[in-house]
């Protein structure tokens, strides 16, 4: 299966001089956050494939001008061809949003656990995940320093209890070309979403 993934900022070459052959055999599109409603309409439609996304903290128009075709999975788990996906976006919160007292699709750590916790029977149900959708990283793993970009640590033991094939995230811009695109921690591969790429997964890894 193949999973184009896409995150934190539209690619010219898509959405200028967008290459059929290119991109034919993909299965999936899948979201990380940050990136114009348009362009995932766009992707919507010249891709005649399924488009997942969640929210970055820059999403805030989604509520007026949510991208057309496409599905959130924010807060959901969802099977798609054998795979079982699940979704958290959002960073962490690093301000006050001036129209509310609460920034959209920023979280405390707190207000991620809840979230987490909330998704237990869902995840009984399932037997687990195999790929963890968010915006923010981990903490500790690809992460940053500062407020904004430092990951949460919600998702550590999410991810050691259930050991997801791939968790897949936006948010650090590959730390501005310093960062590797892939690294693998334990049985999980963390994956920046960071403009576009394509995950090639194995057929043995599907749950068919």
């Amino acid at each position: 299966m193949q999973i184009l993934l896409l995150a934190d900022s539209e690619s010219n070459y898509i959405w200028d001089h967008f290459d059929h052959e290119r991109f034919k055999d993909i299965d999936l599109v899948i979201s990380c956050g940050d990136i114009k409603s348009e362009y995932l309409s766009f992707i919507a439609t010249m891709i005649a494939v399924p488009v997942f996304y969640v929210h970055g903290n820059h999403d805030t128009n989604y509520e007026e001008n949510p991208p057309g075709g496409c599905d959130s999975i924010e807060d959901k788990l969802v099977e798609y061809k054998g795979l079982r996906i699940l979704g958290l976006g959002g960073s962490r919160k690093y301000n006050n949003h001036p129209e509310t007292s609460v920034p959209p699709y920023q979280y405390t750590e707190k207000q991620m656990r809840r979230r987490i916790r909330k998704l237990k029977l869902k995840l009984l149900y399932h037997k687990g995940f195999d790929i963890l959708v968010t915006h923010s990283p981990a903490r500790g793993i690809s992460d940053g320093d500062d407020a904004c970009h430092t990951g949460f640590e919600a998702f550590l033991p999410l991810i050691e209890k259930h050991k997801p094939k791939y968790m897949i995230h936006g948010h650090m811009h590959l730390k501005f070309g310093q960062a590797p695109r892939k690294v693998v921690h334990n049985d999980t591969t963390f994956i920046d979403a960071y403009g576009y790429y394509i995950l090639d997964i194995p057929d043995s890894q599907l749950n068919n």
